[in-house]
């Protein structure tokens, strides 16, 4: 099998180049923000996004699966529902950056991650594949582009679905979430010293898409 994991901040690209060079190579794509972020669905719909003991709790009574259709597209599915475009808010964005502190949340979802890579051929992203999740992955890659950049796809993509956000309302989530995710105790992000690093700043979907084909290839 062959594993590759992509590592990178908010608004990075991962998400969309990963599964257009997944689906390239015939890889399967799988997105581990979407796990955290179904935590955190899970968590506010719950009421206790806030308080962390009630989190760890709430795993007791939490069922995430990841299925894949005939072209490979994941789907999150929380106790039994398809949340694939509730977990795509600002709000449960930020939730899932604080969940992700929690050491059992990270320990409740790494068994089921691991476990797709090991029956796959796996693009993987995230912010601690490289480092913690796939620490053999074949091929490490480490994506990121200007914050500036990052926060003018994340407003585009959110006034698509129809959100009601400032472009200064998302550069400061994507400033945050930066600090928050390179500043935890647990799994910080950062690239690991074997990942290649890979700015997509200014790149088409289709030119970042080839960047790591590019180097997956290599």
């Amino acid at each position: 099998m062959i594993n590759v994991a992509i590592d990178g901040p908010a608004g990075a690209g991962k998400s969309t180049v990963a599964k257009a060079a997944a689906k390239k190579l015939g890889f399967i794509y799988v997105d581990t923000g979407a796990l955290y972020r179904a935590i955190a669905l899970n968590a506010v719909n719950n009421g206790v996004i806030d308080d962390n003991n009630k989190i760890i709790k709430m795993l007791e009574n939490t069922d995430i699966k990841l299925t894949f259709d005939e072209n490979g597209t994941q789907c999150v599915i929380l106790n039994g529902e398809d949340v694939s475009s509730l977990i795509r808010t600002p709000e449960i964005s930020m939730g899932a950056s604080n969940v992700s502190k929690i050491p059992e949340v990270r320990a409740f979802l790494l068994e089921l991650q691991r476990d797709i890579a090991r029956n796959n051929n796996v693009i993987m992203d995230g912010r601690d594949i490289g480092s913690v999740v796939l620490p053999n992955a074949d091929i490490k890659i480490f994506l990121t582009a200007s914050a500036e950049c990052r926060a003018k796809r994340r407003y585009d993509e959110l006034v698509l679905k129809g959100e009601n956000v400032t472009y200064e309302e998302v550069l400061d989530d994507v400033n945050k979430r930066d600090y928050q995710d390179s500043h935890r105790e647990i799994a910080p992000m950062k690239p690991t010293d074997d990942a290649v690093i890979a700015d997509n700043t200014g790149m088409t979907v289709e030119e970042g898409t080839e960047l790591i084909i590019n180097i997956i290839n290599s």
